[in-house]
């Protein structure tokens, strides 16, 4: 056996792994090696062959879709033939008997408060310490760095722009904390009293018109702090006349300061690039600090060093002088990888074992830590561990993965369903089936999410053979988007998740666009959704404002009991109905092809996992695996019913890569892919299109892990 490898209770362990499980994960949690190893070996031995049963009913049944579909050629589309086929060969299931979740003790950030969600690779500790604080964010900061009161300015401090940002926090303060008189703009001073929060107007004392919003002071520095609350969210008038831009205002008011990203999911799986050992220890590692509270994160700023860690908790003085604490970070979830890849990090009998075991092992593990604690940053006040399933497949897979946390809860000690788990709805069969799927987690569920981007790639794969799918534009506005979308909410609602648990929706894939965000995420909220994605922390202090704007729990409470679209919607693939414009094909083939290059290159190359990416146009675009599945599903399609031909995708592709050099030119660690057009990236990219049809639900993980290891072994030579 090779040196590098351990054997643990007959599994074959990475040994820089299996150390740093007993070393430092297992370290102080009161489990011992011997369990933990004995443990992982029978949940390899019960699940593992299971795992690999329902990939390939994935496959069979994959198959027998598609071979419906080449018998029907042309025919015109059959919603009800079609629906029938389905429950024929079990796709879909009989929907369970009315029921609502019952899953315990869950904290108010998820059941109950409406609330941004942060989305961040866990492998940067920056960023994971970053979306972790993010809790808290400066509205003037966010609104001043962004594009939401003009273009971001490239020079020194711009005083009109100050005003602008004033006047816009100025008008949400008078929206969502009215006075009894007047406006928050023409206050003079803010005090507090026994009563509640005085504002000086004019010489006179004006109240707040519900003075049940103020919740009391705190002190932060130099600075005080008036702490309001509405819709359950907290925000804080941060009084400095001692700072440039408190003095610059006659109330004193240096800041709005909003409590922004409840929750954070730290993501273990589409936006890392974790192929081998190494990889994997690094994305534990920072879950092991988040968990731990020590987390810290050094890096260089303006030729300073500067040292990022978790922020601490507020303590606020009521008006009765009791004390509120309120968290000072985001409670955190953990996504781990789904059911289809499997690892070499962990061998039973010389073959790989699946991955996502391992990923439930070692981040329930980790996690024992927050549980375990007496003193110091917590995360989970209701004792639970939080756990974010992706890209499973129907109820079984959703059955599947409840017993897999009941086994690693018994292995480590854990009450029942003191995992809890949120459902990803970016799969075909799950969204058909989601009623199934939500009964089949009931005791541990703790969010429903829709994301258009994995959900439309499984949409094409699915339907691969039915015919060419239109193009993107017209894929936002397909029957089966909307009526997923709507399903989505009112199946959660009528399963009992409204103050027990989350319904969201997608990210905001345009980092840089916060201006066009303001106007349009604020239909997640008006949709029923009680949280919604976003990719950083300014874009979490901006979608805040939409949850004061929008009381979520009164338009869930509205829309329940209403009636969900009919499941055929949902079933109705968007097929193009004639031949497309050829200059848009065109244009779509470059978008696409440059966009899977962009992000395969960080990926492959450097093992950037989720980055921001110039599209064809150089408009920067949040990419992950998700954004590159679509793509690749897209040309996939389009050369599988002949819409582009072969010799199209590879001159796209070759035209494309010198985009992408070109754009990545300043980056002294990038590798061009032209004018060779061999390396790792971009046979990556080119096999993703051309071998799209025959990827297991057309995933960007098998070829994108064999093309880094690739890539690793390339760099060690």
């Amino acid at each position: 056996m090779d040196r590098s490898i351990t054997n643990r209770h007959g599994l074959e362990v990475a040994s820089d792994f299996a150390l740093f499980v007993e070393d430092q994960v297992l370290a102080g949690t009161g489990v011992a090696a011997e369990r933990f190893w004995s443990g992982y070996a029978d949940l390899v031995d019960q699940f593992a062959n299971e795992n690999r049963a329902l990939l390939e009913r994935r496959a069979q049944l994959q198959s027998q879709i598609d071979a419906w579909h080449k018998a029907r050629g042309n025919q015109a589309w059959d919603g009800a033939a079609y629906r029938a086929f389905l429950t024929e060969i079990g796709y879909l299931v009989p929907e369970p008997a009315p029921f609502r979740i019952d899953n315990g003790d869950v904290d108010p950030e998820i059941a109950a408060t409406a609330g941004p969600q942060l989305v961040v690779p866990v492998s940067n500790a920056r960023f994971a310490l970053n979306a972790a604080n993010a809790r808290w964010g400066s509205l003037y900061d966010a609104m001043y760095g962004s594009d939401v009161v003009g273009p971001v300015p490239t020079g020194g401090f711009d005083s009109v722009r100050r005003d602008a940002v004033v006047a816009r926090a100025t008008e949400f303060l008078d929206q969502t904390f009215p006075l009894l008189a007047g406006s928050h703009g023409g206050v003079a001073e803010y005090a507090a009293d026994a009563e509640g929060l005085v504002a000086t107007i004019a010489g006179q004392p004006v109240r707040l018109a519900k003075p049940d919003g103020f919740v009391g002071t705190r002190s932060d520095g130099a600075a005080t702090a008036y702490v309001l609350r509405h819709h359950g969210l907290h925000v804080e008038l941060l009084i400095d006349r001692d700072h440039p831009i408190g003095a610059a205002s006659a109330s004193g008011l240096r800041d709005v300061v909003l409590e922004a990203a409840l929750t954070a999911i730290q993501d273990c799986e589409d936006s890392v690039a974790a192929v081998d050992a190494a990889d994997k220890i690094a994305v534990y590692r920072n879950w092991l600090g988040l968990m731990k509270g020590d987390l810290a994160e050094s890096f260089d700023k303006g030729g300073r060093t500067m040292t990022r860690r978790l922020a601490d908790d507020r303590r606020i003085k009521r008006p009765d002088g009791s004390t509120l604490t309120l968290p000072g970070r985001a409670l955190l979830l953990v996504r781990n990888v789904g059911h289809l890849m499997t690892t070499d990090v962990v061998r039973r009998n010389g073959q790989p074992t699946p991955e996502g075991l391992m990923d439930a092992m070692v981040t329930v593990a980790a996690a024992l830590h927050d549980l375990n604690r007496t003193a110091g940053l917590g995360n989970s006040r209701a004792g639970a561990i939080y756990v974010v399933k992706p890209k499973m497949h129907g109820p079984d897979e959703a059955a599947f993965a409840d017993r897999v946390f009941t086994h690693v809860e018994r292995v480590l000690g854990l009450a029942p369903n003191t995992v809890k788990l949120g459902l990803m709805d970016e799969e075909r069969r799950t969204s058909a089936n989601l009623a199934a799927c939500i009964h089949a987690l009931r005791h541990r569920i703790v969010f429903i999410n829709t994301g258009f981007l994995d959900r439309t790639g499984d949409e094409i794969h699915t339907s691969m053979q039915a015919g060419p799918f239109v193009g993107r534009a017209g894929m936002k506005g397909a029957t089966w988007l909307r009526a997923y979308e709507d399903r989505n909410v009112l199946i959660g609602l009528a399963a009992g998740m409204r103050g027990r648990a989350q319904i969201g929706k997608g990210m905001w894939a345009k980092p840089d666009a916060m201006a066009e965000m303001l106007e349009a995420k604020i239909a997640h909220p008006q949709a029923g959704a009680s949280t919604a994605w976003v990719p950083s922390p300014t874009a979490a202090v901006l979608h805040a404002l939409h949850y004061h704007q929008v009381d979520v729990a009164a338009r869930q409470a509205e829309l329940e009991g209403q009636p969900r679209p009919d499941l055929d919607l949902l079933l109705t693939p968007a097929l193009a109905d004639g031949p497309m414009p050829q200059d848009e094909v065109l244009r779509e083939l470059d978008n696409s092809a440059q966009g899977i290059l962009g992000y395969v290159v960080r990926w492959v190359d450097q093992g950037i996992g989720c980055s921001k990416v110039p599209d064809i146009d150089d408009v920067q675009l949040m990419e992950d695996r998700a954004t590159c599945r679509i793509s690749a599903q897209y040309l996939a399609n389009w050369l599988e019913h002949g819409v582009v031909s072969r010799d199209q995708v590879e001159d796209a592709l070759r035209r494309m890569a010198v985009k992408v050099d070109g754009q990545n030119a300043g980056d002294p660690a990038y590798r061009p892919m032209a004018p060779r057009f061999d390396g790792p990236a971009f046979l990556a990219a080119r096999d993703l299109v051309l071998s799209g049809a025959a990827q297991p639900s057309g995933y960007t993980e098998p070829l994108l892990h064999a093309r880094r290891a690739e890539a690793k072994a390339l760099s060690q030579d």
